[in-house]
């Protein structure tokens, strides 16, 4: 088994989940791809090393795709073979990279604008990387997969607020929501649950739930089939998101996730819908 695979296997996404919709050879290149940002967001979140040691495995992911060297036989070789099978641009890889870097020291985003950057690099992107992998064509995907990205990283943000504050004190929610609704960032770390906090979820989730909206439109019909792993992905973290509404974003004493069974039925009904 390859490091890649293994990295893989012992993960418990739903990304990973949804590659069981790909063709093997698709699955085998995403499969790299999951295993590289797997490594980077394990770098950036190690808890027992210090900010100058996690900031050195980034900078040495970085030099490896700008230097275009690996050792053979090696993840980072597996990487720089994949981009330049697909031919994707080096840029996507090192956005992503940057993207881990934010996480180094806990970040304040004052605008929704300003989070976007954020989540163009952790999330988007990746996006962007996997349309060749998926074999997605139209020239109208790239959209799609940027506006995706924004909806599953913001369904993130709302789903792991808790543990990100436990997390070297990390706050994602954009400054201005929060004076939105007259919260403070004090309430938020001593987890006070009221009617401000839940109409502050309310507004960030009716953000997500409309970008989830406007991807699906985006999502060109000639690529339905190649992005039946995207579309998985886009229902499992809208009913996700659901969840989180329905129980009125409990997200302080609780975590929220999607049964094995509810992930199996999105997979099969995603398939029938591309078949038929």
């Amino acid at each position: 088994m390859s490091e890649a695979q293994e990295i893989t296997r012992k993960a418990k996404s739903n990304l990973a989940f949804a590659l069981l919709s790909l063709p093997k050879e698709n699955r085998d290149d995403v499969t790299i791809f999951y295993a590289f940002c797997r490594r980077i967001d394990d770098i950036a979140d190690e808890p027992d090393q210090a900010i100058e040691e996690k900031a050195a495995g980034l900078d040495a992911w970085q030099k490896v795709l700008e230097d275009d060297h690996a050792v053979p036989g090696s993840l980072e070789a597996a990487v720089l073979g994949l981009r330049a099978k697909h031919d994707i641009p080096k840029e996507h890889f090192i956005n992503l990279i940057r993207g881990c870097r934010m996480d180094l020291e806990p970040q304040r985003f004052q605008t929704w604008e300003d989070l976007q950057t954020y989540t163009h690099r952790v999330a988007s992107t990746v996006g962007l990387v996997c349309l060749p992998l998926f074999g997605a064509k139209h020239p109208g995907s790239p959209a799609y997969a940027e506006k995706l990205g924004h909806a599953l990283q913001l369904t993130n943000i709302l789903r792991d607020v808790s543990e990100d504050l436990d997390n070297e004190g990390r706050v994602y929610l954009p400054i201005e929501d929060l004076q939105r609704f007259d919260y403070s960032e004090e309430d938020l770390f001593n987890h006070i649950y009221d009617d401000r906090f839940k109409a502050l979820m309310q507004f960030e989730c009716a953000r997500a739930t409309g970008l989830f909206a406007e991807a699906l439109q985006l999502l060109p019909h000639s690529d339905r089939r190649p992005l039946m792993a995207a579309e998985i992905m886009r229902s499992l973290y809208q009913r996700l998101l659901e969840k989180m509404e329905e129980d009125q974003f409990r997200v302080f004493d609780r975590r929220y996730k999607l049964s094995k069974a509810r992930k199996l039925g999105t997979l099969v009904i995603h398939g029938l819908r591309v078949r038929f």
